[in-house]
This record gives C-alpha cells, sequence and structure tokens, in this order.
C-alpha cells in the first residue's frame, strides 16, 4: 500500500506542469449522456432550424411587407453575414470568462431577436430581427464545438461531434417541412415564435444538464492583441488549417445543395414544396447514417485515413454530377447528391475531431474560426450559383467537383502528418 502511494505521488505532476495538465484536463468526467448530447446538437442546429424554416414564408412575407423576393433575400445575407463575423468575438470571450454565461447570453439573444422577427411593423425590423437572432444564434454554434472539446477527446469526441454535425445537416433538412405547416396554419409570425420557444428550450436544458465546463485555470485573455495573434497562429497552423478548411469546403458544398435544390428540383425537375421538403427530411438519414459510424470506424483505423475515405466519396459525386450537369436525368441527379451527403456526413466529425483535438486550451477560438470557415464557404458557393453563367444544375455540380477537390488536396498533409512515425526521444 505505501509503495503504491509513493508511485502515485511521483506520478503527479508538479509546478508549471501541474499547471498544464490541468488546464488541459477534461473538467467532468468525459463519459457521453443522451442529454449531452441532445444539447449539443440543440445548440449546433438553432441557426439552421431559424434560417431554412422561414424559406417556405417567403411569398406571404413578401406580400404582407410589399418586396421582392429578391430582396427577402436579405434575410438570409445579413444573418450569415452576423453569424459569420459574430463567431470571430465569442471565441476569444468565451475562452476568456467561461462557457456558461457566453451560452446563456447567447441564447437569451437568440430568443429576444426570434421575438423582434414575429413582431417586425416592417421589412427594416425584420432585417434588425435578423441581424440580432444571428448574433445569438452564432454564440450557440461556437460553443457547441467548444463544450465537445472541452468534455470528451479521441473516439467519443469525434462521436460527440458526429452528432453535432448531424444536427447541423437535420435542421436544414426538416426545418422547410414545419415550416410550410405551420404558415400555411398559422402565418409567417408563428414560424419565428417556433424557433423562440426552441431557444427557450435549449437554455432550459443547457442549465439542467451542462453548465461551465471550462475552469478558471484553463482560461485565456481576450485582449485584442492576443486575440489576433492566436488566430493568427491558428490560421498558419498545418494542424488546424489543413482539416478545417477541407471540412469547411464541404459544409460549403452542403449549403450550396440547400440554395440551389429549389431552382434545379422544382423548376427544371418539376418537383412540388412537398416533394422537395420530403428529399430535404430524407437527406437527414443519409447523413445520420454515414456519421453515426465515424467513431467507431476511427476505432479501428487512423481517423485521417478515414477522412480522405469521405473526400473521395465528394469528390466521385462530383464527378458524376458534372456528367449530369444538364440537369435532365432526375434519379441519377437524386442518387449522385445522396452520394456526396454520404461522404460529407462521414469527413465532416472527422475533419473536426482532428481539427479541434490539439487545440484544448483555446478550444473556443479554434472553434470560431472554423465556423467562420464554414459560413465564409457557404456564402461563396452559394454566391457562385447565382454568379456563374451556367444554369443551375451545371453550377452546382461545379462547385461540388472543385470545392471537393479543393477539400481533397487540403486535407492530404493531415494525412501524411498522423501517418508520419514520432521519433523517441535519445
Amino acid at each position: 500500500m505505501e509503495a503504491q502511494t509513493a508511485a502515485r505521488k511521483r506520478s503527479r505532476p508538479r509546478g508549471k506542469a501541474a499547471l498544464e495538465t490541468s488546464s488541459l484536463s477534461i473538467p467532468t468526467p468525459a463519459r457521453l449522456t443522451r442529454g449531452r448530447l441532445a444539447l449539443l446538437a440543440s445548440l449546433a442546429a438553432l441557426g439552421a432550424l431559424a434560417t431554412n424554416i422561414i424559406l417556405p414564408a417567403f411569398p406571404a412575407m413578401g406580400r404582407e411587407f410589399d418586396v421582392l423576393p429578391r430582396d427577402l433575400a436579405l434575410t438570409l445575407s445579413v444573418f450569415f453575414l452576423v453569424f459569420a463575423g459574430g463567431q470571430l468575438l465569442v471565441g476569444p470571450v468565451t475562452d476568456a470568462i467561461g462557457r456558461r454565461p457566453v451560452v446563456l447570453g447567447g441564447l437569451i439573444v437568440f430568443i429576444g431577436g426570434s421575438i423582434l422577427c414575429s413582431l417586425a411593423p416592417s421589412f427594416e425590423w425584420l432585417i434588425v430581427g435578423r441581424g440580432v437572432q444571428a448574433a445569438g444564434a452564432c454564440a450557440a454554434a461556437v460553443l457547441a464545438r467548444a463544450i465537445a472539446r472541452d468534455l470528451y477527446r479521441g473516439p467519443e469526441l469525434t462521436r460527440a461531434l458526429a452528432l453535432v454535425m448531424i444536427a447541423m445537416a437535420a435542421a436544414p433538412g426538416f426545418s422547410p417541412a414545419i415550416g410550410t405547416a405551420m404558415s400555411s396554419l398559422f402565418g409567417w409570425r408563428s414560424l419565428f415564435v417556433v424557433v423562440a420557444l426552441a431557444g427557450a428550450l435549449v437554455t432550459l436544458s443547457f442549465l439542467r444538464t451542462v453548465g461551465e465546463t471550462l475552469p478558471p485555470e484553463a482560461r485565456r485573455s481576450a485582449h485584442p492583441l492576443r486575440t489576433a495573434q492566436a488566430y493568427l497562429h491558428l490560421s498558419v497552423d498545418l494542424r488546424f488549417i489543413s482539416p478545417a478548411l477541407a471540412c469547411s469546403l464541404i459544409i460549403g458544398c452542403l449549403y450550396t445543395f440547400f440554395g440551389a435544390a429549389p431552382a434545379i428540383m422544382m423548376t427544371n425537375m418539376g418537383f412540388s414544396a412537398a416533394d422537395l421538403s420530403i428529399f430535404f427530411a430524407a437527406t437527414v438519414f443519409i447523413v445520420f447514417g454515414a456519421g453515426l459510424p465515424a467513431s467507431r470506424l476511427a476505432l479501428r483505423w487512423d481517423p485521417s485515413r478515414i477522412g480522405i475515405a469521405g473526400l473521395s466519396i465528394t469528390l466521385l459525386s462530383g464527378i458524376w454530377l458534372l456528367a449530369l450537369s444538364d440537369g435532365a436525368h432526375t434519379v441519377p441527379f437524386l442518387a449522385a447528391v445522396s452520394f456526396f451527403l454520404g461522404g460529407m456526413g462521414l469527413v465532416n466529425p472527422i475533419a473536426t475531431a482532428i481539427t479541434l483535438e490539439p487545440f484544448g486550451d483555446r478550444a473556443g477560438i479554434a472553434s470560431a474560426l472554423l465556423g467562420f470557415f464554414q459560413m465564409a464557404c457557404a456564402a461563396v458557393g452559394t454566391w457562385l450559383i447565382s454568379e456563374l453563367a451556367l444554369p443551375p444544375s451545371a453550377a452546382f455540380a461545379v462547385v461540388v467537383a472543385s470545392g471537393s477537390m479543393l477539400a481533397f488536396i487540403i486535407f492530404l498533409p493531415a494525412v501524411f502528418r498522423r501517418s508520419k512515425p514520432t521519433k523517441e526521444p535519445a
């Protein structure tokens, strides 16, 4: 017994080493629970829910405010702009003061913005409400990934992030169907009430399930100069930038699909609004079926090799879509899109886990920069759909093929780095 006690004392880090160990340790037991996973998924899904649920209500909103459909797109662009930029502010703040106050503050802002949208007396006030809503939603999205990194590591982190990524894909998939039903029954303002109630439920769940996950000794200064230096260091760190950009390019292709699908499937292929909603809902199960096994596969093989396999699938789907770019082949097009979604569901949680795992001491900043890259790629992809002098199906194929090719090439250093043997110290 005395020998065991002495061994334990010798194994304890002391001085600076002890502080570094505690700052990188997991403050709560790294055990996956349904409550925690559901909360992380809900935090990640709020932004997508608030965006896609209003799409079916655009005609009614346009009639009430007497604005053109192209003007209603401002409700999306303002949301994405605030969402992308806000993440860069939220990241360093949450690393400095902890997760709990930022989550609660963000959720309160999100609920307030949703209520403002539901009561908007004019189109201008609706735009203001969408900006406020996005400011709160970006905090939730950043914290979903940061809290996952606080709580879990290794395969459990991959599993947690897989559910987070599935939720981000599920919200765009199911929310248009919810929006269609609610707006037809209760009017378009009811959609923002639903979103506000969802935010309130997530707030209660956070208070009951997780709370603070970043201990005081692990927090970092949010001084502007140090924050800028931290972002700069991450941007030139190959461990971060390689998987982060690869993941973001694939997410950009996903949002491009949601933006291009109405023009391709309704205008060119004759889908009704109900048909499109059903297909969006079906995509959730494809992403779920591909993403759920990711953590189990990571137990048997190197995660980077699983990621490159997923990127190979998305690249093949992009080539397939290029061959169908005339938009006249409905079933092959749907099959190619499903193939892409399967690859995306496989690579997204793996690449996100690889991106965040080395940076547990600055998970908030790392998550924020990753989220910024993702929203930037989404903005570029949806912009290209309208700017390329091509039919929508051809423009979408070009975005997926080129985005997947870039992601594949950019991700290769992560594969080589992780497969390179580590030299033992002399």
